[in-house]
């Protein structure tokens, strides 16, 4: 999958492709029946997409939100057979574009798509002021063609980024994954940490959870996958999400025991995906006791994978 980080300048191979365009933040069952349908169209599968997040740009200091960060959606896009990812930079110049600006200037002269494939709630251009039936004028004035998926849900409820948060909100990973058609995952480099856990006889890679949306604070079951370095692999763990209330106050990040191994993850990159929450952070009233808690989470967490 090829990568390009604006609109002009591309290279001739790189115009002319079938794009499905959104912000694909997830890459849920909605987004993948959007994907499945520029797949279509009978030329090169691409995906028109915005970085940072058009809600990044326009409410800078909102807590975080996002499912995952580009070099996941990326990861995720490559595996669906992508073939051209264009993250286009979102600034004052795209959020000032007219949808007919945007469409003429962006879509056409830029990337040369042949056709765009929206989902039926999509909105662009300056104050959201097109939507998909000024898409479909423009693509008819401008030659390019248009297809509108309507929402994918079930029980009456549309699947969505918004309704992924509130279950992982709620400690729901497995109504997540319903929606997403994937596990949860949580990607990002192995970083040092206090090293307490291997000082307890529990080692753990920790990872920051810099500018993610935050799950409920807790144990999870999970799976891994290490996906760099001389170690790949994919192994099954637990893992911690929290601020470790035992050692005062700490940025929330992810601590993951993998079962079965013992090597040097540092500097490497993970997939951790959630499969089923345990409990709730807690703080101990002593170390021991916190060392016991460690030891019947992960005893639980592999009798959770042994039947997922």
């Amino acid at each position: 999958m090829q990568i390009h980080r604006d609109w002009t300048g591309l290279p001739a191979g790189a115009r002319g492709a079938s794009v499905a365009m959104g912000n694909f933040d997830g890459v849920h069952l909605g987004h993948r029946a959007v994907i499945e349908a520029a797949r279509q169209a009978g030329a090169p599968l691409g995906i028109v997409t915005f970085e940072p997040h058009p809600r990044q740009f326009f409410a800078p200091d909102a807590p975080p939100f996002r499912l995952m960060n580009s070099e996941s959606r990326a990861n995720r896009l490559a595996r669906l057979g992508v073939e051209q990812l264009y993250e286009l930079p979102f600034g004052a110049v795209l959020a000032g574009l007219s949808p007919e600006a945007f469409a003429r200037d962006v879509l056409v002269g830029g990337l040369g798509v042949t056709h765009v494939t929206v989902g039926a709630d999509f909105v662009f251009g300056k104050d959201r002021a097109g939507n998909v039936a000024t898409l479909q004028d423009l693509g008819r004035q401008l030659g390019f063609g248009v297809t509108v998926v309507p929402l994918v849900g079930a029980g009456g409820q549309d699947y969505s980024s918004t309704a992924i948060r509130c279950a992982l909100t709620d400690g729901r990973p497995r109504d997540a994954e319903r929606m997403l058609g994937h596990l949860h995952r949580i990607e990002g480099e192995v970083v040092h940490g206090n090293k307490r856990g291997r000082e307890f006889g529990w080692p753990t890679a920790n990872m920051q959870m810099d500018d993610l949306h935050l799950p409920r604070l807790g144990v999870y079951a999970v799976v891994v996958e290490v996906l760099t370095g001389p170690d790949k692999l994919s192994c099954q763990g637990v893992a911690s999400l929290g601020v470790r209330p035992m050692f005062g106050r700490n940025a929330p990040n992810l601590e993951v025991h993998l079962f079965d191994f013992d090597g040097d993850l540092y500097g490497q990159h993970l997939s951790v995906g959630l499969v089923e929450f345990l409990r709730d952070e807690a703080k101990f009233d002593s170390v021991q006791t916190l060392i016991d808690q460690i030891a019947a989470d992960a005893s639980q967490a592999r009798a959770v994978l042994a039947g997922a």
